[in-house]
């Protein structure tokens, strides 16, 4: 019987770019995320409206911990599964920092493309490659994943706090289509946002996780609205539920590469 080859691109292994997280510490600087700082007579559901999208890089690096670590997480496994002649989505990408650090440490001679459901997130993912001379071939595309996504020859694709705002009854059919565009050896890089697997400790992660947006300069008031604003957009699941979607439809690897409370990152591999 023939043995399967490491789907690890071990040529590319090298020291990353620190570096490249720099243009990002600048851009949230620029534009701080106040949206539900002033008390709202409505509360509306959350979208990636133009408003937004100007403070979206605030918004993540104070309400996503270890975001940064994370970033540079996915750029190390991405750069070890990519190989030349191939594709590397980011379902999901919004402003484009993931396709940012993706494309200045991978070497390899590969094909960028970023999809995401809001012209306004690429818009601006659109206008930060542009500051940035982003110097790799690259694609965006606006598109309803709920509706499924036509993925080929894909070495990588990741999914960074995206899986989640996509509706329940619709992630196996998401999941498929990414399983089928990836070439074999083939990496999905899924980072999500988590319910406990007990309610005690569901509700003990919830209060750290308020603790640490209080840590990073957000109100009890701005945290109670958009809790409220996301209540209906954002599903989560349990971390075992995303494993179980991702072998049931067809990876053959499946492991957890962070854990933070009610985050975590997952990689799997086809």
């Amino acid at each position: 019987m023939k043995k399967k080859k490491c789907g690890l691109n071990c040529s590319n292994y090298k020291k990353l770019i620190l570096h490249s997280f720099s243009f990002h510490i600048k851009y949230l600087a620029m534009s701080k995320d106040e949206i539900f700082k002033e008390n709202l007579p409505t509360i509306a559901d959350f979208t990636f409206s133009e408003n937004v999208a100007s403070v979206f890089d605030d918004m993540l690096g104070r309400c996503v911990p270890s975001y940064q670590e994370i970033q540079r997480m996915i750029v190390e496994m991405a750069v070890d599964f990519s190989v030349d002649g191939t594709n590397i989505y980011d379902l999901g990408c919004s402003t484009g920092t993931t396709l940012l650090n993706l494309g200045q440490n991978i070497q390899s001679n590969v094909k960028f493309i970023g999809f995401d459901s809001s012209q306004e997130m690429l818009a601006k993912c659109r206008q930060k490659l542009i500051e940035h001379h982003f110097p790799r071939e690259y694609e965006l595309i606006c598109a309803d994943l709920n509706q499924g996504v036509h993925i080929e020859n894909a070495s990588v694709v990741t999914m960074l706090l995206t899986l989640q705002f996509i509706r329940p009854l619709r992630r196996d059919h998401l999941i498929g289509n990414i399983l089928r565009g990836l070439n074999e050896n083939g990496c999905l890089i899924l980072v999500e946002k988590v319910l406990g697997e007990d309610s005690f400790f569901n509700r003990l992660f919830i209060k750290y996780y308020y603790d640490f947006k209080k840590r990073n300069g957000y109100s009890e008031l701005e945290i109670a609205q958009k809790r409220e604003a996301l209540e209906n957009v954002l599903i989560p699941y349990k971390l075992q539920e995303n494993r179980e979607l991702l072998l049931k439809e067809g990876f053959r690897y499946c492991d957890i590469f962070f854990k933070w409370y009610n985050f975590c990152g997952v990689i799997a591999v086809k």
